[in-house]
């Protein structure tokens, strides 16, 4: 769920609560029971977005994308890296070494990729993987006691988030700004 959603919950929350002193209410600000996303699709999402907005590397060479299958575990997911990519690394590192290291740069740049996608897939794997489904009545309550005017300025329903609009237009901008640096 957009973080902003989930800081204007808390403030709603702590203004609702500032002066009750025994009572504890737990929200949970999600988008699971009203308004649930395909973690499936996401890989569509990426590959949409980087099509169009490709990543330019540091030799200004545009890195091409291509449609991805999402595994349904992690264990499947390493399992198919190792047996497609970081095996084959590993014997041509042996190979390189032998030819005294001379695929060295190549080795490095492929290792550099799986460490990135190993890292990207560790980040998202809970989200994606995640079969649960949070209760929000309490968040739901918290809504509806809320003035109209409040509920203008910190808005918190998941009902109205659109996932092509936010993974396209917002997050994956975000991703490619303050992670793919």
């Amino acid at each position: 769920i957009p973080a902003d959603m989930v800081v204007n919950a808390m403030i709603v929350a702590m203004v609702t609560h500032a002066n009750q002193t025994s009572h504890q209410f737990i929200y949970h600000v999600g988008s699971s029971l009203k308004n649930p996303f395909n973690p499936n699709v996401f890989a569509d999402y990426v590959y949409h977005y980087f099509t169009k907005n490709p990543v330019i590397s540091k030799e200004g060479n545009r890195i091409r994308v291509k449609k991805v299958t999402v595994l349904p575990s992690m264990d499947s997911f390493v399992t198919y890296m190792k047996v497609h990519y970081i095996i084959p690394l590993k014997v041509f590192e042996f190979l390189s070494l032998l030819l005294c290291n001379y695929f060295h740069q190549g080795c490095g740049i492929t290792n550099k990729k799986i460490k990135l996608v190993m890292s990207l897939v560790e980040l998202y794997a809970p989200y994606i993987l995640f079969k649960g489904i949070f209760d929000d009545l309490n968040t739901e309550r918290l809504r509806i006691a809320i003035s109209t005017s409040e509920a203008e300025t910190f808005y918190f329903d998941p009902k109205c988030i659109e996932w092509d609009d936010y993974f396209i237009h917002k997050h994956l901008p975000g991703v490619v700004k303050y992670n793919l640096k």
